[in-house]
C-alpha cells in the first residue's frame, strides 16, 4: 500500500476508515460473528450499525456466503478480520463487494505479514487497519495502530481526521478526532519492525510443529492454498477443553481461549436479539477453541515441553 497513517489505536483505525469513507448513521457495516469487539465496537461509534455475519467451520473466517445473505440496500461495507493471523477469503469478498458496491476495510489487527497469493495482509482492500499493541506480532509498549491504503485521496481524509479535521495548524476543514501514533510507540515501532519477518518465521516453524506433533488428535484451522499465515495465534478445537486446560495450567503452560463468547451474544449486543441458532458455528467454536504458546522467540525446548504435556493431556481428557 502506498499510503501508511499512525494513529492511536488498532480501534481507532477501524473508527476514523469508516468515517472517513463517509459511513454513518443509517448505514450498516457486515462484521464477523466471531473475533474481538472492536471490530463491531468501531462500527458502533461511527453511527451505522453493525451486521454479523457467521464464520466458516474450517478456516474459523467470516463466510462469504454468509455475507451476502446479509447485505440489505443499507449496507455499506464489509470487515473481514484476519482472524488468528490467517488472511480471510479477500478474492471472494472482493468479488461480493465490488458487486454490490460496497467497500472492504481488513481488520489485520493479528495478520502483520501474513499473505494471501502473494499478496500481503493491508493490500487487498480499500483500507487495511492494523494495531500494535503489546500483545501483537509487531507490537509497541503502549496502544498504537495505523490505516494503510492505496487510495491517496482517502489517506488525505484519514489523516486530517484522525488530526482534528485540520488541512495545516489552524485549518479545519471539519470536526475530526484526536487519534496519532504517539512518537515513543512510533519509535518502539522502528526498532522492531526489521526483526518482523524473522519472529514471524519462527511463528511458522513453531506451528509447523504443533501441527505435525498433533496429528489428527485435534481439529486444526485449515490453511487454504496460497495463504501464508503470520500465527499471531495457534488455535486448536478440542472436545474436553476445561481438563485440558487445567491440566497444562498445572504444568506451568498458559493457554487462550480466543473467543469464548462471539459477539452476537456478548452482553453489549443483548438488544439486537441474537439466539445460538443465528450463528451455530460461531457457537460452535466458541466451545472448543483454545490456543497454545506462541511468539517469535519462544524456544525448542519451551516448545517441547508443551507438546509433550498437551499429548499427555489429550489421551487424559479424550
Amino acid at each position: 500500500a502506498s499510503n501508511c497513517v499512525g494513529v492511536g489505536n488498532g480501534t481507532d483505525a477501524l473508527f476514523v476508515t469508516l468515517k472517513a469513507l463517509g459511513i454513518g448513521a443509517g448505514d450498516e457495516v457486515i462484521v464477523p460473528a466471531y473475533t474481538f469487539v472492536a471490530t463491531s465496537e468501531a462500527v458502533t461509534m461511527s453511527g451505522a450499525k453493525v451486521v454479523f455475519a457467521d464464520c466458516k467451520d474450517d478456516t474459523f473466517n467470516i463466510d462469504t456466503q454468509d455475507i451476502e445473505k446479509k447485505i440489505t440496500k443499507k449496507t455499506k461495507a464489509i470487515i473481514p478480520v484476519h482472524l488468528y493471523g490467517m488472511p480471510a477469503d479477500m478474492v471472494n469478498i472482493n468479488e461480493v463487494a465490488k458487486k454490490n458496491n460496497l467497500k472492504v476495510i481488513e481488520d489485520a489487527a493479528q495478520a502483520h505479514g501474513a499473505c494471501l497469493n502473494g499478496v500481503r495482509t493491508g493490500a487487498m482492500s480499500d483500507a487495511a487497519c492494523f494495531s500494535f499493541y503489546p500483545g501483537k506480532n509487531l507490537g509497541a509498549y503502549g496502544d498504537g495502530g495505523a490505516v494503510v491504503t492505496s487510495d491517496d485521496a482517502l489517506a488525505k481524509k484519514i489523516r486530517m481526521f484522525s488530526n482534528h479535521g485540520r488541512k495545516d495548524k489552524y485549518s479545519h476543514e471539519f470536526e475530526g478526532v484526536n487519534s496519532r501514533l504517539d512518537a515513543l510507540q512510533a519509535a518502539v515501532l522502528n526498532v522492531k519492525l526489521p526483526h518482523l519477518n524473522d519472529w514471524t518465521k519462527r511463528r511458522r516453524e513453531v506451528a509447523a510443529r504443533y501441527s505435525e506433533a498433533f496429528g489428527d488428535l485435534v481439529t486444526k484451522q485449515y490453511i487454504p492454498d496460497g495463504v501464508d499465515h503470520a500465527y499471531h495465534l495457534y488455535v486448536i478445537r478440542v472436545k474436553e477443553r476445561e481438563g485440558i486446560i487445567n491440566h497444562l495450567e498445572d504444568k506451568g503452560i498458559s493457554t487462550g481461549m480466543h473467543y469464548p463468547i462471539p459477539l452476537p451474544f456478548l452482553l453489549a449486543y443483548a438488544y439486537m436479539g441474537h439466539k445460538e441458532e443465528d450463528f451455530p458455528v460461531a457457537h460452535k467454536l466458541s466451545q472448543e477453541i483454545m490456543s497454545l504458546p506462541i511468539c517469535g522467540s519462544i524456544i525448542d525446548n519451551e516448545v517441547d515441553y508443551v507438546i509433550s504435556n498437551f499429548v499427555d493431556a489429550l489421551k487424559k481428557y479424550t
